[in-house]
C-alpha cells in the first residue's frame, strides 16, 4: 500500500508520458475546506490538447491497441478494477482533500465508481451483433458494431473518480481510446486513477488525461476537431448546450448528462419516515451538490406538517466540518462561485417571502465555503430555488394538495433528469412513475444511481445514457454487411 503522496501527480498524460504543459505553465488545487494548496498541475493549451488527441487517435489506430480481442480488453479493465480496490483508500483521501466531501461519502464513490469499470468489463465480452434472415435466397444480412474512435471526455468535479469511469469505462470496453479534461477543482483523482490504468497495462494513447482551467477553448477543440468522434460531458445545460452546438458540424456522437430540477414528492399514502430518511440521503450527500439531488420538495397537506416536523429534527443533527473527519456529514461548498449562488438563491426567496426555518446562513466559524443546510418551506414558483438547480444543502418545501397538481408542478420545467416520490398506494405508484418527465424515478428511494442501470435524462437535462448495457450504446457504430452471390447447392 502506497502512501497518499506517491499517489498524487503533478504532470498531465499524453501518449503513455507524463508531462507539463507546453509553457510550463501550472495551476493550484485547493482544499475547499481549508484554501490550503495540496498540489500544482499543468495548465495544458490548445496545443498540448490537439497532442493528446493526436496520440489517441495513434493508439486508436495501432496494431497493439486494434488487435485486441473483447477478452483482452476485458482483462485489462479487470486489472484496472483490482488496482482502483487497492488503492481505494488513498484515492478517497485525494478525493476528500480537493473535492471537500466528507472521507465516508469519498469510499463510497470509489467503489461506486470502480464497480464501472467492473460492468464494463464483463459488458466488453456481449457487444453482440446480429445475424438478419435475409428476403433472398443468396443473400446473408450481418450486423456488427465497431468502436467509433476517439471520444472525447468532460468530467465534472462533484464525482471526480466515478464520472471518468463511467465514461471511460464503456468507450475502453467498446475499443475506443480516450481524452479525458477533468474539472479544474479536482485534477488529481483523475491523474491518480489514470496513473492505475497505466499500471494494469493498458496501452500508452488510450488514455490521456489533460489538465487546464481554460476548459473553453480546449472544449471547442473537443468539437471542431475531425479526428475526435464523439464527445461524453457531464455538468451544466449551458454547457452541454454550447457543446452540442459546436460539435454540430462535424455530426458527432454526443453524450450530455446536464443539469436537473428533481421533485422530491411526498404523498399522503407515504411512509412519512422512509420519506425522511430518502429526503436525506437524496438532498444531503455531497452537501447536495449533485446533479440528481431532490431540488423542489413537494409535500401533501395530510402529512406536511409530520414531514417538515422529522426532516427539521434530522438536518439540524447534521455534523459539519472537514471532510478527512470520520463523522463528519457535509462538507464545504466547492468554491466561491458555489457558495456565492447557494446564498443567493435563499436571499431571493427570503425577498420573495418564502419562510426559512433552519439554516439559510453561511458558517464562517466552520470554513469560508460552509453554508448551513437549510430548509425552506413557502417557497414561491417564482423563486430561484423553485425554478433552477440549486446544487446546495437548501430543502425547497411546497405544499400540495392532490396528486394532479403535484404532477403538473413536478413536470413545470425544462429540465428532466431525476424525479423522486413516496407513496404506498400501488395504483399511484404506477400512475405517477409513467406520469413524471424525468429519464429516472426513485419510488420509496433516494438515492438511484448504480453501474446496472441506464442513467440519462430528458428535456434539457440531456442526450444518451450511461452505465447499463446501454452505456456502450454511444461508443459503437452499428455496420451492416450483405454478403451476396452465395451458393449452398
Amino acid at each position: 500500500m502506497r502512501s497518499f503522496s506517491a499517489l498524487v501527480q503533478s504532470k498531465a498524460l499524453v501518449n503513455g508520458n507524463w508531462i507539463d504543459s507546453s509553457n510550463s505553465a501550472t495551476f493550484e488545487v485547493r482544499n475547499p475546506s481549508s484554501g490550503e494548496v495540496i498540489g500544482n498541475v499543468p495548465n495544458m493549451t490548445v496545443s498540448d490538447a490537439q497532442d493528446a488527441i493526436n496520440a489517441a487517435k495513434q493508439a486508436y489506430e495501432s496494431k497493439e491497441w486494434r488487435s485486441l480481442t473483447a477478452k483482452d480488453r476485458s482483462n485489462l479493465l479487470k486489472k484496472w478494477h483490482k488496482l482502483i480496490e487497492q488503492h481505494s483508500q488513498e484515492i478517497a483521501e485525494i478525493m476528500t482533500a480537493e473535492s471537500g466531501k466528507p472521507i465516508s461519502e469519498s469510499k463510497g464513490e470509489v467503489a461506486y465508481g470502480n464497480a464501472f469499470v467492473e460492468w464494463f468489463a464483463e459488458e466488453a465480452r456481449r457487444i453482440y451483433g446480429e445475424i438478419i434472415p435475409s428476403p433472398v435466397a443468396n443473400r446473408e444480412i450481418i450486423v456488427m458494431k465497431q468502436p467509433i474512435g476517439v471520444a472525447a471526455l468532460i468530467t465534472p468535479w462533484n464525482f471526480p473518480l466515478a464520472m471518468i469511469t463511467r465514461k471511460a469505462g464503456a468507450a475502453l470496453a467498446a475499443g475506443c481510446t480516450v481524452v479525458v479534461k477533468p474539472s479544474e477543482d479536482t485534477p488529481l483523482t483523475a491523474l491518480a486513477v489514470a496513473k492505475l490504468a497505466e499500471e494494469a497495462g493498458i496501452p500508452k494513447g488510450v488514455i490521456n488525461v489533460v489538465t487546464t482551467n481554460k476548459a473553453a477553448p480546449i472544449g471547442d477543440l473537443f468539437c471542431k476537431s475531425p479526428d475526435v468522434r464523439g464527445i461524453s460531458f457531464t455538468g451544466s445545460t449551458e454547457v452541454g448546450k454550447l457543446l452540442f452546438r459546436n460539435s454540430s458540424d462535424g455530426i458527432k456522437r454526443i453524450c450530455l448528462e446536464l443539469g436537473g430540477n428533481a421533485p422530491f414528492i411526498v404523498f399522503d399514502s407515504a411512509n412519512v419516515e422512509k420519506a425522511v430518511e430518502g429526503a436525506m440521503a437524496s438532498k444531503f450527500r455531497n452537501c447536495g451538490q449533485t446533479c440528481v439531488s431532490a431540488n423542489r420538495f413537494f409535500v401533501q397537506d395530510g402529512v406536511y406538517e409530520k414531514f417538515v416536523t422529522q426532516l427539521k429534527q434530522r438536518v439540524e443533527a447534521l455534523k459539519i466540518g472537514d471532510g478527512k473527519a470520520n463523522d463528519v456529514q457535509i462538507g464545504p461548498l466547492i468554491n466561491q462561485m458555489q457558495f456565492k449562488k447557494v446564498g443567493g438563491f435563499v436571499e431571493d426567496a427570503r425577498g420573495k417571502k418564502a419562510n426559512v426555518i433552519t439554516g439559510g446562513k453561511p458558517l464562517p466559524s466552520i470554513g469560508p465555503l460552509f453554508y448551513a443546510p437549510t430548509i425552506i418551506t413557502d417557497v414561491p414558483a417564482t423563486a430561484q430555488l423553485y425554478t433552477e438547480e440549486v446544487f446546495g444543502p437548501v430543502v425547497s418545501i411546497i405544499r400540495f394538495k392532490d396528486e394532479t397538481e403535484a404532477i403538473q408542478k413536478a413536470n413545470d420545467t425544462r429540465r428532466g433528469l431525476a424525479g423522486y416520490f413516496y407513496s404506498e398506494n400501488l395504483q399511484q405508484v404506477f400512475r405517477v412513475a409513467k406520469r413524471l418527465e424525468v429519464g429516472m424515478v426513485g419510488v420509496n428511494e433516494g438515492m438511484i444511481s448504480t453501474a446496472e442501470a441506464p442513467f440519462g435524462g430528458v428535456k434539457e437535462s440531456g442526450v444518451g445514457r450511461e452505465g447499463s448495457h446501454h452505456g456502450i450504446d454511444d461508443y459503437v457504430d452499428i455496420k451492416y454487411i450483405c454478403m451476396g452471390n452465395l451458393k449452398y447447392d
